[in-house]
């Protein structure tokens, strides 16, 4: 009986979003190196020991200098953001589960990630941290479970490409992060200085 159970839960690939302009850094986030890589394929690896596979969310012209051992998934839901990515997942894969984060989390770790995998409900639509800077959900590390699709799509049909939005709208497990600045978006060059000081502790 267990095992029959344990069949119908749906295995997780991973995205990084990276498909971003990155106007207020005024540099791709994307290429950054906080951690002797490009942060894009720092995520992947990051991602890589909890999923089948790890896809890298990019713009067609992101794919010119792109490392082959990587997997990219540009997106077939264009000019919407990270609502876009995860929703091109989502559909290329539908019977997967996707652990989505953004390649502007330079702090994220491994221990967070395993903390949202141990807790995931794959009975609700997704499973995701508190965010510590606003109190609410943060799209952008989430298990996005396969029945979250047509709920996107829906909040797509009627106007609204907010992630967030849909989280705060649906069945969502929103957790306490243990670990509060490893989910600091980074997005300005005055975030940037503040996570170096935290990555040099």
């Amino acid at each position: 009986m267990i095992s029959e159970e344990l069949n119908t839960i749906p295995a997780i690939n991973g995205l990084v979003l990276a498909g971003g302009k990155s106007v207020r850094m005024g540099q791709a986030k994307d290429l950054l190196h906080w951690h002797g890589k490009e942060q894009r394929y720092f995520a992947a690896d990051l991602l890589a020991p909890f999923c089948d596979e790890v896809f890298i969310s990019c713009r067609q012209d992101q794919l010119d200098n792109f490392d082959p051992n990587y997997n990219a998934l540009t997106d077939t839901f264009l000019n919407m953001g990270p609502f876009g990515g995860i929703l091109s997942a989502l559909r290329a894969q539908r019977d997967k589960a996707w652990l989505v984060v953004a390649c502007d989390l330079p702090l994220l770790d491994q221990k967070s990630l395993e903390f949202l995998l141990q807790s995931r409900d794959p009975e609700r639509a997704a499973t995701t941290y508190e965010s510590p800077f606003d109190g609410l959900p943060e799209p952008l590390i989430t298990i996005w479970e396969p029945k979250s699709y047509p709920l996107l799509l829906n909040f797509l049909g009627s106007g609204n490409t907010c992630p967030r939005k849909v989280l705060i709208n649906s069945d969502t497990l929103i957790l306490k992060p243990d670990n509060p600045e490893a989910l600091m978006n980074v997005n300005t060059p005055e975030e940037a200085e503040k996570a170096q000081q935290i990555l040099k502790r």
